[in-house]
């Protein structure tokens, strides 16, 4: 029971996490210094898919399916045991991973063009 819950819980963390990386960078249009955590959970999540990084979700997440007594993921991962095929065609995901760069590229140049225009508007005049 215990292993299950922990199974689950990874599981849902690791959509928080997937939901992070793609819009967490809107959030910093709000709270600025958010955007440090974004980069980074987006650089780790860029790691992941183009060098292969490992991910401790889906680590956590099959050692407690297999002490559950349950299946852990496939060897590819979350994202196309939950994802690929279910949410989306397996033949498109090339285009989601690139829309998904697209929403975090859109939410940075937000988040930089409110940092210059805040930093325009706290400055003092010169004059």
């Amino acid at each position: 029971m215990i292993y299950r819950l922990l199974a689950d819980t990874a599981m849902i963390v690791h959509l928080a996490f997937l939901a992070y990386v793609t819009l967490g960078g809107f959030l910093a249009w709000r709270w600025p210094r958010l955007i440090w955590p974004h980069v980074a959970c987006a650089l780790y999540g860029l790691g992941i898919t183009l060098i292969g990084w490992p991910c401790p979700l889906t680590f956590v997440e099959n050692w407690a399916r297999q002490r559950a007594g349950e299946n852990g993921l496939p060897a590819s991962g979350f994202i196309d045991h939950y994802l690929t095929g279910v949410v989306y065609p397996a033949e498109h995901l090339l285009t989601i991973q690139l829309a998904v760069a697209a929403v975090v590229l859109v939410s940075w140049t937000g988040h930089l063009l409110l940092t210059r225009r805040r930093r325009r508007h706290t400055l003092p005049d010169r004059a």
